[in-house]
């Protein structure tokens, strides 16, 4: 029998890509450039959503 990976959800403000590396323009003293992470505020860096029957048991 095959063995089927579960679906996870993909969160759907960054679309999975959970973490950015943006340049800033600038660069340090050893020829680098200096970068910011940037994680996604809904997913929290993770790139996947609970699904809405977990929240729905949480609680009473």
């Amino acid at each position: 029998m095959p063995q089927h990976a579960p679906n996870t959800r993909v969160c759907r403000d960054c679309d999975g890509f959970a973490t950015a590396a943006i340049t800033t323009g600038t660069r340090h003293t050893d020829g680098t450039r200096a970068t910011l992470r940037v994680t996604c505020l809904t997913c929290k860096g993770t790139g996947h959503t609970v699904p809405a029957s977990a929240l729905a048991k949480t609680g009473r």
